[in-house]
């Protein structure tokens, strides 16, 4: 009978605690971002004690590389809000500077980093953003594979889509090499570019064939992504050592014997694409080249052309670059693709005006497309969009 008495004790604990994480759960949450039905979008922010806080995202057009900012309002009880104008539909990212100091929004878990920079994503649904949602549609499979690279002394790390029902099929199937921007790596087109969910949406809508998608790492300086090689957790860095001196395309054979020795691939011109971003195109330009009869498709986003491969002449993959160039016609394609946003940066427009002129002189057919907008991930994830339903065809 005394363990009465301490019985009832511990349960008048239990149900005193259980009560205290019941009085939390029902403090209101905080709803950041709130998407209205007019696809205006609120955010807010508990922070009583701060002087100012901005707000910068997606939605606001850039000022070269300086994205604007709107002061959010304090309300009585401490919290800040900011309500946008109607969105188009579109993947956003955005954060938060409270009081000089950058942070993410804690009411949203939906996290994503571009090189060093962490910020919150959503989504207003329509047009191109319904193919970046995860959608109830067959899904494939995205894997982190290690490939060896003798020619940069390193095993280094890929990110590899393979289609639908890839794992219970026997077909062969043909591949997209996919590559990054300046800063980027393997994870890049995975987070920001959205390009498993754009994969799986227009291979199930039909426009597009089921394909391999392999996203490289094109700085070949690191092992992979910040935080997935040996050395730890290294600082995400905008320019790193090696970018676009030539090397990355001379050892871009590695990870074509690597895919090709792994996966079931149609192991031929006309079944391999190659096309990239910014730093990307640039890699992709200049891989097509050193590999003529290697690719019947490529496709240029916002390529970072004003760098010249003259400045690491020591480079064979640079040498020879005019007969290298006629060599590639000669031996025919099906699809030369650039693409750019006309308020892009000027000394990139005018390399690419440049390179347009060298494939005018030689009558190297391509195909052009101008659109609106600059060097941002919202152009690059429609031109991987148009660009994929092109190809294999």
């Amino acid at each position: 009978m005394k363990k009465l008495p301490l019985l009832i004790l511990l349960i008048g604990l239990t149900i005193r605690s259980m009560n205290a994480q019941q009085a939390l759960t029902r403090e209101p949450q905080l709803i950041s971002p709130e998407i209205h039905k007019d696809k205006s979008v609120t955010f807010r922010l508990n922070a009583p004690k701060a002087s100012t806080v901005t707000i910068t995202g997606g939605w606001m057009n850039s000022v070269g590389v300086t994205r604007p900012s709107a002061e959010m309002k304090r309300g009585e009880d401490g919290i800040w809000t900011y309500t946008t104008d109607v969105l188009s539909p579109e993947f956003y990212s955005y954060s938060y500077v409270v009081d000089g100091m950058k942070t993410v929004d804690p009411a949203n878990a939906y996290v994503i980093r571009d090189v060093a920079n962490v910020s919150n994503a959503f989504i207003i649904d329509g047009g191109y953003a319904d193919l970046y949602k995860v959608t109830e549609v067959p899904h494939g499979t995205v894997s982190r594979r290690w490939y060896s690279s003798p020619g940069n002394n390193k095993v280094r790390r890929v990110t590899i889509y393979t289609p639908p029902g890839y794992e219970n099929s026997k077909a062969n199937f043909p591949v997209l090499y996919l590559l990054h921007g300046i800063g980027g790596d393997e994870e890049a087109w995975m987070g920001l570019g959205r390009a498993s969910q754009i994969l799986d949406n227009l291979i199930a809508q039909g426009k597009t064939k089921p394909m391999i998608l392999v996203m490289t790492n094109g700085n070949v300086s690191q092992e992979a992504a910040p935080g997935e090689g040996s050395e730890g957790f290294t600082k995400p860095s905008f320019m790193l050592p090696q970018t676009m001196d030539g090397k990355f395309e001379e050892t871009f054979g590695y990870i074509l014997k690597f895919v090709e020795g792994n996966y079931r691939v149609k192991a031929t011109k006309e079944s391999r694409a190659i096309a990239g971003l910014s730093m990307g195109g640039y890699h992709t330009c200049y891989i097509s080249q050193n590999y003529p009869n290697t690719f019947d498709y490529m496709g240029l986003f916002s390529p970072a052309l004003n760098n010249k491969p003259e400045d690491h002449s020591e480079s064979p993959a640079y040498q020879n670059l005019k007969e290298k160039l006629v060599i590639q016609k000669r031996n025919g394609y099906k699809l030369y693709w650039i693409a750019v946003g006309k308020s892009d940066f000027p000394i990139l427009l005018s390399g690419i005006q440049d390179f347009r002129n060298q494939l005018d002189g030689i009558g190297m057919k391509y195909d052009f497309l101008e659109t609106d907008g600059s060097h941002t991930w919202a152009n690059w994830r429609k031109y991987l969009t148009e660009f994929s339903q092109k190809i294999f065809k």
